[in-house]
């Protein structure tokens, strides 16, 4: 098992602690994966998502017993028709982060971890603080000082330190970067630590599974720094060379318009994504105005024969209270996503008659 330089290719064992390679290049990670039987995998009594362990990079007497809390199994609400909403506010932390962070954190805890690194908007910081609290290890969390006073509650509540940073998402990473790297400290990143995507692609297979084996036409999918969407075309890609589909659905992307590098370059037809200037905007959880990962995170979209595009505040606003009056209330970072679908089955109509599903990100009482 291998982290692998995106950039030059050099190769790092996954026990080496590294985050980033020493040409500056981002790792992805490489390990020999079983291909998953869904029609057992289906009938299983272990709703988590460490039925998939054949996929994970875990073997069944790892530690991942003492650190899971249950996570995955989350249900597919049907919105309106061909529309799913993917309710993964049922996690422990209220979050999708949740399938992420227990991953890394049952890695770092095999690895004998002492104290973990964070930076986040909220929900990452929250699910990495709960996890780590689980495992027996300290936690340090830097969150922009604009973060929702509940979620820092929550983390506050696990007994993690909090760093309120001024300034930018991308200040708070900064910060949080200086504290690895001066303290040798493991690095819990939903960003840089590829082991999270091993957690948040296990929600693709819970939806093919759901949906009786018929993978939807499209997912939409929200992106600020790619955490979602990076898990997404990992298990697309495995699911190919299994032979359990045979094409990828397509990635529909979404950010706010008030910070949304990735739609500018996309619309641009660039292979990487320059920094944007983020004016403001409701949906903290993608406020990332300079996505590390943009490079990889166009090329998952273009792969797919997928889109981007962004959503205004009142439309975001707008959307939540259309779920709210549905029976769903989501943070408003989550309502980006169905604002996104309704703008995408406008400029593509014919997906109005397509299965499609979105994700329920967080809990309303986030924000």
């Amino acid at each position: 098992m291998n982290y692998i330089c995106e950039t030059c290719g050099s190769l790092f064992d996954i026990k080496s602690n590294v985050w980033k390679c020493n040409c500056g290049g981002l790792l992805r990670l490489e390990y020999k994966k079983k291909p998953l039987d869904f029609n057992s995998t289906a009938l299983s009594r272990n709703h988590s998502l460490w039925k998939y362990i054949n996929a994970l990079p875990f073997d069944e007497k790892d530690p991942w017993n003492e650190v899971t809390m249950g996570e995955g199994g989350t249900p597919l609400i049907l919105v309106e028709p061909h529309l799913y909403a993917k309710a993964d506010y049922y996690m422990p932390t209220l979050s999708f982060k949740d399938r992420g962070a227990v991953v890394v954190i049952a890695m770092a805890k095999k690895w004998g971890v002492k104290k973990v690194v964070v930076d986040s908007s909220g929900n990452a910081g929250t699910s990495i603080s709960a996890y780590s609290a689980r495992a027996g290890m300290e936690c340090e969390v830097f969150v922009p000082s604009s973060t929702s006073d509940k979620k820092l509650k929550q983390i506050e509540a696990h007994g993690a330190t909090i760093h309120k940073i001024q300034g930018s998402r991308e200040d708070t990473a900064e910060a949080a970067i200086h504290k690895v790297e001066s303290e040798h400290l493991f690095y819990a990143s939903h960003i840089y630590n590829p082991l999270f995507w091993e957690g948040t692609k296990t929600y693709f297979y819970e939806a093919f599974e759901q949906l009786d084996g018929n993978m939807p036409e499209a997912f939409v999918v929200p992106v600020g720094n790619g955490t979602l969407l990076m898990g997404a075309y990992i298990a697309f890609q495995e699911m190919v060379a299994w032979g359990v589909i045979d094409k990828m659905p397509k990635i529909l992307a979404v950010q706010a318009e008030n910070c949304a590098p990735i739609v500018n370059a996309f619309a641009r037809g660039e292979k990487t994504v320059e920094p944007c200037r983020n004016i403001g905007t409701i949906a903290e959880g993608i406020a990332i105005a300079a996505p590390a990962r943009g490079r990889e995170i166009m090329e998952a979209i273009q792969k797919t024969n997928g889109d981007i595009i962004g959503v205004s505040e009142e439309k975001i606003l707008d959307a939540r209270q259309k779920l709210a009056s549905k029976g769903i209330y989501v943070e408003i970072t989550s309502a980006a996503n169905y604002a996104g679908y309704l703008d995408y089955v406008k400029k593509y109509p014919e997906l109005k008659n397509k299965n499609i599903v979105l994700p329920l990100c967080g809990a309303g009482i986030k924000t």
